[in-house]
């Protein structure tokens, strides 16, 4: 893997950690999305997004999930996906000084449709414990059978509120905040205003067929975000690029 925006590395390998690192002394969240997709747009391939992955990408991956506090995540995208609990590569355990071996994930669900017996509720340390964000509309004896396999949290009266569910993750000292998709997560946490960075892996596939974007919501999701690019790397002819939010 190389560096080839900003220019200037002399060809070395790029210090993964430090390119993704987040802000230094966070006092607020910070939303940083991770999403793949194809070079025509598409972001599954044979409906999943491990369909356009490769050895690379697979290393940045590794590397953003170390670096975070939390995993936010769709129940859809679970359930797609077959989720697991979060693992650290040994080579990236010294990411995680003072805090817990792996980061939690946070699964929102309004109807709390959940396999609460997947290994994603069973398989986790007490202090990685999976939380569960939903709505006080959740039926009310879902949400007492979640209690028992996973930290709830309620965020929103009538459906899942994402800047409520980021508040909540905050404050309980999550400030590092990975989402991983799905397109209509992502998609609501762009129209609140609340990524502050994506991260995107431009996979050398065209992938064709009628798969969606990385990120999606209703068409007056409000005006388009400006974005600054912050970097681009490139391995076997895939790109990883960061981009920034323009806060003005």
């Amino acid at each position: 893997m190389r560096q080839i925006y900003p220019p200037g590395l002399g060809g070395e390998p790029p210090d993964l950690a430090a390119l993704y690192a987040y802000p230094a002394g966070l006092d607020r969240a910070w939303v940083r999305a991770n999403m793949i997709h194809s070079a025509d747009g598409a972001a599954e391939l044979d409906g999943l997004s491990g369909g356009l992955s490769a050895p690379a990408d697979r290393a940045v991956f590794a590397v953003l999930r170390a670096l975070a506090d939390v995993i936010l995540v769709g129940a859809g995208t679970v359930r797609d996906e077959k989720y697991q609990p979060a693992r650290v590569r040994p080579a990236f355990a010294g990411l995680r000084a003072d805090r817990t071996a792996a980061p939690r994930i946070a699964v929102l669900s309004g109807r709390l449709n959940l396999d609460l017996d997947a290994s994603l509720f069973t398989g986790v340390a007490a202090d990685a414990r999976t939380i569960v964000i939903t709505s006080a509309a959740a039926p009310v004896d879902r949400r007492a059978v979640a209690a028992v396999h996973a930290e709830v949290i309620i965020a929103g009266e009538r459906r899942v509120d994402v800047a409520g569910a980021v508040a909540a993750l905050a404050a309980r000292g999550h400030r590092r905040i990975l989402a991983e998709g799905g397109p209509h997560l992502l998609g609501q946490l762009a129209a609140a205003g609340l990524l502050d960075e994506l991260c995107v892996t431009v996979s050398p596939v065209l992938a064709g067929g009628q798969a969606g974007r990385i990120i999606q919501g209703p068409a007056d999701s409000g005006a388009p975000a400006r974005l600054d690019l912050a970097h681009i790397l490139t391995d076997e002819d895939y790109l990883f690029c960061r981009y920034l939010a323009d806060r003005g």
